[in-house]
């Protein structure tokens, strides 16, 4: 069958592969499976349950879950069947944003996950005027289950045949709200051919075998590459598994022994961090052998171009270290697909040169995502670069270095936004606000966010992105914003890594002091961060180098509103929250 609709994916998979494990998500410390044709039967009773609700063509239906779970993907196809929206919200933003979400998307009816979400819902639901009900995943107390939406009656199973055989694949088949790292969140409207062909055309780039793998999926589904990600999966038969939860990965990883799964820097550094923190505790022989193999592979290039003597000094590194490494991730991983952030080259080689193969790739919400990928197979891969375009994808590169992209994955438009949409959607290209280059082999390298790079009052470029991702190899440091837009010189404001300085300072046998506060005033820990800043100095011009910085008290995260859900820096905020420290830097009174 040829698969137009986001909804012809499960039903190509009972074609093709019929699995008994399409989704596995774990109840009560059990791991419980739902074959294809189960998935395909629930989703048919939710489609006739939300007929028996008055869910008609194009009514909008939001769905907030916490963890990844076995009922959003019924719920995504039963919506979609009737040619109705399926709009994901994410969990973790404020119940304001969730009030935003729902008015301005007009949703009907909200199926929740669990207590936290509900509670969040509850205390805003008044002011949303459109929303009919809400369900709930989990059996709560006082909120209606989801499984009393299921009609197991099928007569009215001829009239959902006649909604899905209407609906078309230019029709919208979702709203994504984009966590904006500034003002509100924008609709970004996606049709079921903007993420289908991305999925079929991802599909090309994905080297596992069809009908005999697994994945495990964490990264939020609400987000869009997650989620194409699902249907990609369906498509060549990989039994998804959803993780419990992100404190939960490397337990997750053990038990199911995944061959693919996807991931955002973030992430792959913890793991680096984690693995070097252990290395470092090893002593004598063990210690010097560890730390030979970790040089070893960062030096690492795919292909053999390191030379013969390189390869050979490789191969007993993984047999006597990197093999372990693998053991840790469950030891079948063939992929990890990175994206969303940029990826810094030392992680690649280290991975790759470990044979866990993390491939970068690149796109936006509004493209689907997927605009490039890496791929180890055909030469197709290439560090520090996210990849050749896939398949029915043109990018251009504008006179301002300005990434341009045509093709069937870019978005209808900012749903009830024509003027934002006008801005980015030019002459049939969509512009991403990412400066890049293609090199000569047809490689894609983003050099920085348009909207991030900022000019000094000297009148110089700094390019944000770049200094931080080379600062953060430190392990000093868990997260630095670069700052000093119209100031003298570029500055940084930076979270330390308080895990890891408490321990160097308890085996330095120096005092920080007791709480987070004492640490950040520390000058021994000053100085240290300082040693790093002024290495990686090095890599930039005199304009571009890091004068002063200030470090901050807090941790930052989503929670606590520094970072968005796909955990991107949000600028203009932490600069707000830290504006005294900001102030200090430049002598501002």
């Amino acid at each position: 069958m040829e698969i137009k609709r986001l909804f012809d994916f499960p039903y190509y998979q009972l074609e093709n592969y019929k699995l008994d494990n399409a989704l596995v998500t774990k109840y009560d410390g059990k791991w419980v499976a739902t074959t294809t044709q189960s998935y395909i039967d629930q989703a048919n009773a939710i489609s006739r349950g939300l007929l028996k609700l008055g869910v008609k063509p194009n009514d909008k239906i939001a769905v907030i879950s916490s963890t990844n779970r076995t009922e959003w993907n019924i719920m995504d196809i039963g919506i979609l069947q009737l040619g109705a929206q399926n709009v994901p919200v994410y969990p973790t933003i404020s119940k304001e944003e969730y009030e935003y979400v729902l008015n301005h998307s007009e949703s009907i009816y909200c199926f929740v996950s669990d207590k936290e979400v509900l509670d969040k819902l509850n205390a805003i639901k008044d002011n949303v005027p459109s929303l009919k009900g809400v369900y709930c995943f989990d059996s709560i107390a006082g909120c209606q289950s989801w499984e009393e939406v299921k009609e197991e009656d099928t007569h009215l199973q001829a009239e959902v045949e006649k909604l899905k055989d209407a609906v078309h694949e230019d029709d919208l088949a979702t709203l994504i709200y984009t966590s904006g790292t500034t003002g509100k969140p924008k609709g970004v409207m996606l049709s079921h051919k903007n993420v289908a062909s991305n999925a079929l055309n991802s599909a090309s780039r994905f080297p596992i075998v069809p009908g005999k793998s697994k994945a495990l999926s964490f990264l939020p589904v609400c987000h869009i590459y997650e989620r194409m990600l699902m249907y990609l999966y369906q498509y060549s038969g990989v039994s998804i598994y959803f993780a419990e939860g992100l404190d939960t990965i490397s337990e997750n990883l053990k038990e199911i022994q995944p061959e693919v799964m996807t991931a955002v820097p973030r992430l792959l550094e913890k793991v680096y961090d984690k693995i070097i923190a252990k290395g470092a505790d090893l002593t004598g022989i063990k210690r010097k052998l560890f730390f030979w193999a970790v040089e070893l592979g960062l030096e690492y290039e795919p292909y053999g171009q390191n030379g013969w003597w390189y390869e050979q000094k490789l191969g007993i590194a993984r047999k006597l270290i990197f093999s372990k490494w693998q053991e840790a991730l469950g030891g079948n991983l063939k992929v990890i697909a990175s994206g969303s952030a940029a990826l810094q080259p030392r992680l690649a080689r280290v991975f790759n040169a470990a044979e866990i193969a993390v491939m970068e790739g690149y796109g936006l919400t509004e493209t689907s995502p997927v605009i490039s990928v890496n791929d180890m197979r055909d030469e197709g891969f290439k560090i520090g670069t996210v990849g050749k375009p896939i398949p029915e994808t043109e990018v251009k590169i504008a006179e301002d270095g300005e990434i341009l992209i045509k093709g069937p994955q870019v978005m209808l438009g900012y749903y009830k936004d024509a003027e934002k949409t006008e801005e980015v959607l030019i002459n049939g290209y969509f512009h991403t606000g990412d400066i890049g280059e293609i090199d000569h082999q047809g490689f894609l390298k983003i050099t920085d966010r348009k909207k991030e790079m900022f000019k000094t009052s000297g009148g110089k470029y700094v390019a944000p992105q770049l200094i931080e991702n080379m600062m953060k190899q430190s392990r000093f440091i868990e997260h630095i914003m670069v700052v000093g837009e119209g100031e003298k010189m570029p500055a940084a404001l930076i979270q330390p890594n308080f895990e890891f300085v408490t321990e160097w300072a308890k085996k330095k046998g120096i005092d920080i002091g007791t709480t987070n506060q004492d640490l950040v005033t520390n000058a021994d820990v000053i100085n240290r961060i300082q040693e790093d800043v002024n290495q990686y100095n090095e890599h930039f011009g005199k304009w571009e180098q890091i004068k002063r910085f200030e470090l901050t008290p807090d941790e930052w995260s989503i929670d606590s509103g520094h970072l968005t859900p796909t955990m991107k820096l949000k600028r203009r905020i932490v600069k707000q929250m830290y504006i005294a420290q900001y102030n200090k830097i430049y002598d501002h009174k």
